[in-house]
């Protein structure tokens, strides 16, 4: 973008005269000042409202999920209610989950350490 593309845009005002032209210019509106940009208030309160959304479906799908059902783990067994035992499986499953991202995002710290202190040489510091 050239200069006199630039100052073309500029809007203009009473003091400055107009360039010449009788067309109708496009107005430039400046961006609001920072309301748009969520805040840690609003951030929070969308997770509180999501959060308590989710615990509604839990809920639920526990009052809907009470047949008992008979279950069998390593030569123990025993009865719960079907919704609970889903419940046990699915965190069970996400602490898997957790347990291999938080493998993964160490190796990575440890190879980016390696990384930055190879770069920096021996005796360099940050």
């Amino acid at each position: 973008m050239s200069f006199q593309d630039d100052a073309a845009r500029v809007p203009s005002s009473p003091d400055r005269p107009d360039s010449g032209s009788s067309e109708h210019k496009e107005r430039v509106v400046p961006p609001a000042s920072g309301h748009d940009r969520p805040t840690r208030t609003a951030a929070l309160w969308v997770a509180v409202a999501v959060g308590l959304v989710v615990l509604v479906v839990l809920i639920v799908f526990f009052v809907q999920n009470q047949d008992m059902i008979t279950v069998r783990f390593f030569g123990l067994e025993g009865t719960l209610a079907l919704g609970t035992t889903l419940f046990i499986a699915a965190v069970g499953g996400g602490v898997l989950v957790a347990l291999a991202g938080g493998a993964r995002i160490l190796q990575l710290r440890i190879s980016n350490h390696r990384r930055k202190k190879a770069v920096s040489g021996p005796g360099g510091g940050y």
